[in-house]
C-alpha cells in the first residue's frame, strides 16, 4: 500500500536516493508509513493521504492545521539528495518512521514522523508529529 498504489515512492522521490527500512517486508501498513515519511521529507506529499483537518506539529510551539496549509508547508522544504529510513512501524491507528536525510551540500538531519490515522486501516492521516 504505497501512496501511489505501485509500491514505489512518489515520482518526486525518484530524484532522491531512497534507502528503505527492512521493517516493511510483508507489511503494507509499514510500507505506507515509510512512503508517507519519504514524501514528507521530499516535500511532495500525496494530498489523498491526509485528512482535510490534519494537524502537523513540528515542535511544541509550531502547529499547522488543515491539508492545504500542510501541503504548502511541505512544498517549501529543501529537496534532499538521500533519505535513509531506519525504521517504519505501525500498530492500529498509529505509525512512525525515523531516519536521516542528506542534502546536496552534505549537511545531514535526523527525523522522526509519528502519524495518527483516522482509522485502523491506517490509510488517512489525521495528525503528524515531526521531530528533527
Amino acid at each position: 500500500m504505497s501512496l501511489d498504489g505501485t509500491g514505489k515512492p512518489p515520482a518526486e522521490a525518484n530524484l532522491t536516493k531512497i534507502l528503505g527500512s527492512r521493517d516493511c517486508g510483508n507489511s503494507p501498513k509499514n510500507r505506507f508509513v515509510q512512503d508517507l515519511a519519504v514524501s514528507m521529507e521530499c516535500g511532495n506529499p500525496i494530498p489523498e493521504a491526509f485528512d482535510e483537518k490534519v494537524i502537523w506539529e513540528q515542535s511544541s510551539a509550531s502547529q499547522m492545521q488543515g491539508k492545504k496549509v500542510l501541503l504548502a508547508g511541505l512544498s517549501a522544504r529543501p529537496k534532499p539528495a538521500t533519505i535513509t529510513i531506519s525504521h517504519a512501524v505501525s500498530h492500529g491507528k498509529v505509525g512512525a518512521a525515523c531516519g536521516e536525510v542528506t542534502f546536496p551540500d552534505g549537511n545531514r538531519r535526523r527525523f522522526c514522523h509519528v502519524f495518527e490515522f483516522t482509522n485502523n486501516k491506517a490509510n488517512c492521516v489525521a495528525g503528524v508529529r515531526s521531530y528533527s
